[in-house]
């Protein structure tokens, strides 16, 4: 399973969900407007860096010894994501705290943003269960392991951007019980499909 569009389109919707660092990200834009939050998203997309180095590799030494292993992390990936399909489809709608105009500092922000990316669950899992999937450890994996790192850094960048700049103007329909479902319906069954796909795959 070494497609790189599959891998991206799975990398995109995990970070699109709704979580902790959607959330960061929406409330800094939507009070400290779109230059506001950027500290705070490259501090996320450096945090996804380090996560990614450090759950990746060391997982990966354990695949490239071991078929069980890697069938065993397969269906826990699935697992996962089939798990964070059904969780999302049935939460409530994400709220955000909206305020006025405010200042905070960038440096402040990049470090909140490290700090949530490095002990957030998802990222931490996405690359120890899912992302080993996508590189062959047997072989040599550098070039591709540096290609899907800086694929998912950088559309952590892009996507954490837009929503911070849609963060105002969208902050009412989020705040809505419609909005907020379609969001989580859309999300989880996405989720849900990929999971289905990943279980059926071969090494």
């Amino acid at each position: 399973m070494e497609s790189y569009s599959v891998f991206t389109v799975i990398a995109a919707v995990t970070i699109l969900s709704p979580g902790p660092g959607v959330i960061f990200t929406l409330s800094n834009g939507i009070r400290f407007g779109f230059s506001g939050a950027i500290g705070g998203i490259f501090g996320i997309s450096f945090g996804t860096f380090i996560v990614a180095v450090i759950s990746a590799t060391s997982v990966g030494v354990v695949l490239a010894a071991s078929s069980v292993a890697f069938t065993l992390m397969k269906y826990v990936g699935a697992i996962y994501l089939l798990y964070l399909g059904i969780k999302l489809w049935r939460s409530s709608p994400i709220t955000v705290e909206m305020k006025g105009d405010l200042k905070r500092s960038v440096k402040l922000q990049f470090l909140e943003g490290l700090v949530l990316q490095i002990t957030n669950p998802k990222a931490v899992f996405f690359f120890m269960s899912i992302f080993p999937q996508f590189v062959d450890f047997t072989t040599n994996y550098q070039a591709t392991f540096a290609l899907l790192v800086a694929t998912y850094s950088v559309l952590v960048l892009f996507i954490h951007m837009a929503y911070a700049y849609l963060a105002k103007s969208a902050r009412g329909w989020l705040s809505t019980p419609k909005g907020g479902r379609i969001v989580n319906r859309i999300g989880g069954s996405t989720f849900m499909c990929f999971g289905i796909g990943l279980a059926s795959a071969n090494k």
